[in-house]
């Protein structure tokens, strides 16, 4: 097997990448030296068994060999994959809000349309489900009180009433969605909000910094937030950070013609959650700190790191990766780097199932026996990780006006995808390499509106293995 060696972004790049403290010699190599990536480690899974109906538990890191004789930085991923019901029957009953935009910007063929997609919505539903419609303008309406869904007709027929007119008040709509959810909020149901919206909430909170806090807090409730964000006038960080802090999906929708799509995309994931509040704990051994989570936020206090999820999909992946810190070691010495547990709520058995397993790696003086045990697929998804920050920060360049900066970075981060991923034999990683070539050359004031939306999109769909 071909050994990988990575490929090191230019000088320039480097600096600005550090500002947001991406390690990135920790990842990839100097093209002269040819030497493997700092962060090459290895795993090895301990204990962990598969049943029917139980959530899958991947520990696993780079490699299964580190170089020895130096302290160097690795990254640990732990993944969760959910499994397949036995039976549509056998899925959770749901729990939804509809929480639509029927303000002025929404006339015509965009209202249409919604209209369409919430009734595509409730025909997917059955008699065990609870459902509410919330419509917003400048003031709050509750279409539909939550109700079980025993008379459909009666409900597509209020849906098909809605009309456009007057301001958006965004944040009362999400809140009244809230409140209807918690009439029969149960955590042996999926409880969730899905928002529309097309402009800028210009009625009481409107920051995305409030809008945060909000779906921060119905996230500890187990209510889960996904934001749709129709056409260019919507604020896309206000609906990422909604989604992102209570663990729901985002979607920059361009064309309304779309939206009967995107719901039925959404709904594929409202009505395959097999698993709900779940909760990691990584326990490194002593002398293995724990730097960084790379793809999110996580909560580490000395050796403990803490990571929550409010749902798992049937037959997805959601994954973390731990970037620790290794010390050094002598060849042919094993490590324990660290213990992994976790615990959620499965939703089809009703119950609290645990998951355990541990990650070790040996070390070795001789490189071609670390080369050979690359683990493909978890490098892939830290070069994709790297690659995301650094697409964030390009964002941030642009938004305090340096272009050329912001240009600069995201053809360093398509160089970077484009010679990782020939290397590593990654789809994904290739097309990622042709979509940051793409953004860059789409930062000036006519294109940046539809640009920043899609970047802001892409960077949290690649953070959070969203499906669609």
């Amino acid at each position: 097997m071909r050994a990988w060696v990575g490929k090191r972004m230019e000088p320039a790049a480097e600096e600005m990448f550090a500002h947001v403290s991406l390690k990135l010699g920790a990842i990839v190599m100097s093209q002269c030296t040819r030497k493997l990536a700092a962060f090459v480690a290895a795993a090895t899974l301990i204990g962990s068994t598969v049943q029917a109906g139980q959530v899958k538990l991947d520990v696993s890191m780079a490699q299964p060999t580190l170089l020895a004789g130096k302290k160097q930085t690795a990254y640990l991923k732990v993944g969760l994959t959910g499994f397949k019901f036995q039976s549509d029957k056998k899925r959770p009953s749901v729990n939804v809000a509809l929480v639509l935009d029927k303000s002025g910007s929404m006339k015509g063929e965009k209202i249409k349309r919604a209209r369409e997609a919430a009734i595509s919505a409730i025909e997917r539903l059955n008699e065990n489900d609870i459902v509410s419609v919330i419509t917003y303008d400048a003031t709050v309406n509750v279409l539909v009180p939550a109700t079980k869904l025993s008379d459909k007709k009666q409900i597509i027929e209020k849906i098909k009433s809605i009309g456009a007119s007057g301001s958006t008040a965004l944040f009362a709509g999400v809140s009244k969605g809230a409140g209807e959810l918690r009439k029969f909020l149960d955590s042996e149901r999926v409880n969730r909000i899905i928002l529309l919206s097309d402009g800028l909430a210009n009625v009481g909170p409107k920051s995305p910094s409030e809008l945060g806090e909000l779906g921060r807090s119905l996230g500890k409730e187990g209510i889960a937030v996904s934001t749709m964000g129709l056409g260019l006038h919507y604020n896309e960080d206000l609906m990422v950070q909604l989604a992102q802090n209570s663990d729901g999906n985002h979607i920059f929708i361009k064309d309304a013609a779309d939206l009967v799509k995107i719901f039925n995309y959404e709904f594929d994931d409202v009505l395959s959650v097999v698993a709900q509040e779940v909760a990691i704990t990584i326990t490194c051994e002593n002398g293995v700190r724990p730097v960084r989570m790379l793809n999110g936020d996580a909560e580490i206090n000395g050796q403990t790191v803490v990571v929550g999820m409010n749902q798992i999909y049937s037959e997805q992946e959601k994954y973390i990766l731990l970037e620790v810190e290794i010390p050094a070691a002598k060849p042919e010495e094993t490590l324990k780097v660290a213990a992994v547990n976790v615990s959620y709520a499965n939703m089809q058995t009703n119950t609290t199932d645990r998951l355990s397993s541990e990650v070790s790696v040996k070390f070795s003086e001789n490189v071609a026996d670390v080369e050979k045990s690359l683990n493909r697929d978890v490098m892939e998804q830290a070069v994709l990780q790297v690659a995301n920050r650094a697409n964030g920060f390009a964002t941030q360049l642009r938004d305090k006006g340096d272009i050329e900066g912001a240009r600069q970075v995201l053809i360093n981060n398509s160089v970077y995808l484009g010679e990782n991923g020939e290397l590593l034999g990654s789809e994904l990683l290739m097309f990622r390499c042709a979509t940051n070539k793409e953004q860059s050359k789409k930062l000036d004031e006519k294109d940046w509106k539809a640009n920043r939306k899609q970047m802001r999109r892409f960077q949290y769909k690649d953070q959070t293995q969203q499906k669609y």
